[in-house]
């Protein structure tokens, strides 16, 4: 393993400085960084380029300037030294100054998106599997492919359109939700869970009518109590979406009979839901770091309460109890957030128009951990929605061509044989295997996604590090772009790296011989 370890870092040194020597002589011949200057009228213009020429080393050639650029960049390499020099922009600023704030808002606009789309494709693919050639599987289709078709650009633009000036007007209207888009949303989902779930007709119809009633209820109890200017789940709500977490987590890793994972899932939500009475007082002076050290807690009382309790299959229960505990505490802290949305509202910067189109922060706009955190997100809803459409259409195909391929395998046809039930020949053996090549393909989509939604982030002016590759290429700015281009190289290498360590993990055949 160890040999393995420091192989795969050896190839990887030597693929880095090839690839950098490559991309660093491509950008700096890709144009004349002094063209701004030699076209300029300014009095001192042959100072500004002699000093543009010896802060960037212009007077070197790129081949040999690759090396002194090498030499600052080993630095950061160097630990406890203190020192990381990857050069200076063309407007005399460093490098490792604005690399951190690119690096910041990219990873705000693509980490959720990236994890949604991961979970939802997934999931959706899965049942589209177990649903080959119905209704749902034709549908969902349809979608994917559509939704992959759609350029990046048209679909920010719709969404703007129709998401947040539509949502906006409704919001500043003070109209009730109309008749005939209650009817539409209650038919949809009507048709989408009958499709899902399936079997007969009369059991169609039944879910198809429940799912609507459910729907249409729903949408009225929004409109009556104005959820959507003042939302909160509450007592009720929050017990309500608890219990169901407890149950569809329960069913869906151990089974219901399993009554240790029940207990120990039960017991997980019990305390979310305790601790929402017992916490608002510290959720007042909280902070984000508040927040981290609560999500861990949940995590180990989770965990350690199905170790305690989990009887002869301990690890089993433990991840019912780790996945209930951080989901059901998720949605206390949803909640809170949930009570700053009307004070976010009336504030003077945002005059009742909270869905914003352009930008990442309210310019101007200050407040606490809830409502800098609700600012963030209606900032980052809607290219984090356009990023999560066209992703969730790739990994939907993936997951679905994954599943079929491994459930006709020869021991999924043996564990039906010896009567194992669906649900664990299902969970158990083929969703494991079938993640394999997921595994591959996040390992690939982490660099792409961390280099930046160029397109996203020009729609949506968000400075991210898309915006800073193409700000430096069109300037021939070298020393950003190799700053750009070592962050993604450095994450492609670790992640693959990672990737083929999963595959052990996932898949006992797979073994790393030394």
């Amino acid at each position: 393993m160890v040999g393995f370890v420091l192989r795969r870092i050896a190839v990887s040194i030597l693929v880095l400085l090839a690839a950098s020597f490559l991309m660093y002589v491509l950008s700096a011949n890709a144009g004349n960084p002094l063209q701004d200057l030699e076209g300029s009228n300014a009095p001192n213009r042959e100072q500004l380029i002699a000093a543009r020429i010896a802060a960037l080393d212009l007077d070197v050639p790129p081949v040999l300037r690759y090396f002194l650029w090498l030499g600052g960049a080993a630095q950061c390499l160097v630990p406890f030294v203190g020192t990381c020099d990857l050069g200076t922009t063309i407007s005399n600023a460093q490098v490792t100054a604005i690399l951190p704030m690119a690096m910041t808002s990219t990873l705000q606009l693509v980490t959720i998106a990236f994890f949604v789309a991961i979970v939802l494709g997934v999931a959706v693919g899965v049942v589209t599997a177990l649903r080959q050639y119905s209704g749902f599987d034709f549908g969902v289709t349809l979608l994917s492919f559509f939704l992959y078709s759609l350029p990046a650009f048209l679909v920010a633009v719709l969404l703007k359109e129709f998401l947040a000036i539509g949502f906006n007007n409704f919001l500043q209207s003070e109209t009730t939700i109309p008749i005939w888009l209650i009817a539409v949303v209650t038919v949809v989902s009507a048709i989408v869970w009958q499709a899902m779930i399936g079997g007969p007709m009369r059991r169609r119809l039944a879910i198809a009518g429940i799912s609507g009633a459910a729907t249409a209820a729903l949408l009225v109890y929004f409109d009556v109590t104005d959820w959507f200017r003042q939302p909160g789940l509450g007592p009720i709500g929050l017990l309500l979406i608890i219990g169901g977490t407890v149950f569809l987590t329960t069913a869906l890793l151990a089974g219901l009979e399993n009554r240790r994972a029940l207990l120990v899932a039960g017991l997980n939500g019990a305390i979310a839901y305790i601790c929402y009475f017992v916490l608002q007082g510290l959720f007042d002076v909280s902070s984000f770091a508040t927040l981290v050290i609560l999500g861990l807690v949940a995590l180990a009382v989770g965990i350690a309460s199905g170790m305690i309790l989990g009887g002869t299959d301990r690890g089993l229960a433990a991840r019912v109890g780790g996945i209930v505990a951080v989901i059901s505490s998720g949605f206390v802290v949803l909640d809170r957030f949930m009570q700053a949305w009307p004070v976010y509202m009336d504030n003077p910067r945002i005059n009742g128009r909270p869905i914003a189109t352009v930008g990442a922060s309210t310019p101007g706009f200050s407040g606490d951990l809830w409502l800098s955190g609700i600012d963030s997100f209606t900032h980052l809803l809607l290219p984090t929605i356009a990023l999560l459409l066209i992703s969730f259409a790739s990994y939907t195909r993936y997951a679905r061509a994954g599943m079929l391929d491994v459930m006709n395998q020869d021991y999924i046809r043996t564990a039906r044989a010896k009567g194992v039930s669906e649900r664990t020949v299902v969970m158990r053996h083929a969703l494991r295997n079938m993640l394999i090549p997921i595994v591959t393909l996040i390992a690939t989509d982490v660099g792409t996604l961390l280099g930046g939604a160029v397109i996203t982030e020009r729609v949506f002016a968000i400075s991210g590090m898309g915006s800073l590759f193409v700000a430096s290429i069109e300037r021939v700015d070298v020393n950003p772009v190799m700053g750009y281009f070592l962050v993604i190289a450095i994450t492609a290498i670790v992640f693959n790296f990672l990737a083929d360590l999963a595959y052990a993990v996932l898949d006992p055949r797979v073994r790393v011989v030394a």
